[in-house]
């Protein structure tokens, strides 16, 4: 008799693993399923606000490449401003080993993994999804769609106009024996609409540059990255390149409909200012597998929820994160020289993103200095 899961889960990433690990932690049959080989490669800087760590209850310490305390800004390599942080250091993670580690946690629990298998169609059947594979079909009470930016499940959904910023990055991965810096590096300067970065790992630098403003231009990204890894004495030569789109949050969104809900970057939840996607991505997972949960104790409108919560908990922080990247990237030079004369507007930021504040605490005084300093 073919099993029926509670829930299946269609990607391997972190929307996936945290969903099938709180799902599978209530006692729920998971199946994950993932098209790659895990453990799996993904183009990432791979900063991540340890603050996540409240969210589980194992240690996350065996994923972790290294931690830090301390964020570098330049402006064109000039102008460098150091920021302390305090409360909760950024773990740098290389996702291969951190999202294996999430998965690894639901197996744990009970979750089945099954990796090499591509989804090829989706289809409802009564009161349960019917998933084929390349390898064989399975089938779930509900499915939730993780599958990332490139993935096809939001469409085969109904999802067909999302809101959503479209933006793209290029990074190079940089190996480098005994490697010691542990700082994490930000310039805002080279690259239009958006910013280069330079993030250690225990055995080397993930350089990397993204165009995140809704309105940018062509630019030569490997040029722009290799003219800033000169701060640094670091050569391409080696390096491993990878380019990938992000889709940026433009908008709250349903993000559910019959037995089903998206999650991760498949539900755009990824941060229009900063582009930060790790942690918004657990935090929809985990949201996801409380839905699924409720819908299993037959609340109605469990999914339903699930959406209003995205857009309660995520959509208001992210609708304050768009305003600010409105202004900031129109106006990225003087955007800078606001926060050189004012450090503690860097302090503030790194507080958001390390899960300490939120953008509704400053986002109004924030576009009001710059706004201030445009009249001048």
């Amino acid at each position: 008799m073919t099993k029926i899961f509670d829930c299946i889960i269609v990607g391997a990433g972190p929307a996936g693993g945290t969903a099938a690990y709180h799902l599978s932690k209530k006692g729920h049959s998971v199946l994950v399923l993932e098209k790659a080989s895990l453990p799996r490669s993904k183009p990432c800087g791979g900063g991540v606000s340890s603050v996540i760590q409240e969210w589980f209850d194992f240690d996350f310490s065996p994923a972790i490449s290294l931690k830090t305390n301390a964020v570098y800004l330049t402006y064109n390599k000039k102008n460098a401003i150091q920021v302390d942080i305090k409360n909760y250091p950024i773990w740098m993670v290389k996702r291969d080993i951190f999202d294996h580690f999430l998965v690894q946690q639901a197996q744990q629990n009970g979750a089945k993994v099954q990796d090499n298998t591509e989804v090829t169609g989706i289809e409802f059947k009564s009161d349960r999804w019917l998933i084929n594979t390349n390898q064989e079909s399975f089938t779930g009470h509900y499915l939730i769609a993780a599958d990332g930016s490139k993935g096809k499940m939001s469409k085969w959904l109904g999802f067909q106009q999302q809101k959503k910023i479209v933006a793209g990055a290029l990074e190079f991965e940089i190996p480098i024996e005994n490697q010691t810096d542990i700082n994490i590096y930000f310039e805002l300067g080279l690259a239009h609409s958006g910013y280069v970065w330079n993030f250690p790992k225990a055995d080397g630098f993930s350089l990397g540059a993204g165009a995140f403003g809704e309105k940018r231009k062509a630019q030569n990204f490997k040029n722009i990255i290799r003219d800033y890894g000169t701060m640094f004495k670091l050569d391409l030569a080696t390096a491993t390149e990878s380019g990938h789109p992000i889709f940026l949050w433009n908008g709250d969104q349903k993000l559910h409909t019959q037995n089903a809900v998206l999650a991760g970057e498949a539900a755009c939840v990824v941060d229009p200012f900063t582009a930060e996607g790790i942690r918004p991505s657990i935090f929809s997972g985990m949201k996801a597998a409380e839905a699924i949960d409720k819908a299993l104790a037959n609340q109605m409108d469990a999914l339903e929820q699930y959406s209003e919560t995205i857009t309660q908990e995520w959509g208001k922080e992210m609708s304050s994160a768009k305003r600010l990247a409105q202004v900031f990237w129109r106006f990225q030079k003087l955007g800078y020289q606001v926060v050189l004369q004012r450090p503690s507007a860097i302090a503030t930021m790194t507080r958001i993103f390390s899960g300490e504040l939120q953008y509704s605490n400053l986002v109004n005084r924030a576009i009001s200095l710059l706004e201030s300093s445009l009249t001048f």
